[in-house]
């Protein structure tokens, strides 16, 4: 996520500049709703991902022991969920950043 580096004791950044903006409405969201945010941008970003490999990989046929074959579809779709899910829980491609930027700004604006 971009809010990896920060100024100060807790500043967090954005585009590699402080986020006074992010940093105001984190003070107003409780830290319940912050982390239910940050686990709702991950899932987007997962599925986004995950939407995204299935589209690069349904033309390919399958090889080797599962042959092209109906199961091997399911696994793949399977397969693709999980590596999805691993990249968005090591960090992923930002997708997840700007979501829970935009979560937290609105439930701040709410407060």
């Amino acid at each position: 996520m971009t809010t990896a580096t920060t100024y100060g004791p807790s500043l967090p950044t954005y585009n590699g500049r402080p986020d006074f903006e992010l940093a105001e409405a984190l003070s107003k969201v409780p830290a319940k709703l912050q982390q239910k945010a940050k686990a709702n941008a991950r899932d987007f970003e997962a599925m986004y991902l995950n939407t995204m490999f299935s589209q690069m990989t349904t033309g390919l046929k399958g090889e080797g022991p599962f042959g092209d074959t109906v199961g091997t579809g399911v696994w793949r779709s399977m397969l693709t969920d999980q590596h999805s899910q691993m990249i968005a829980k090591a960090g992923g491609v930002g997708i997840a950043a700007d979501v829970y930027r935009s979560l937290i700004l609105q439930q701040a604006a709410r407060s």
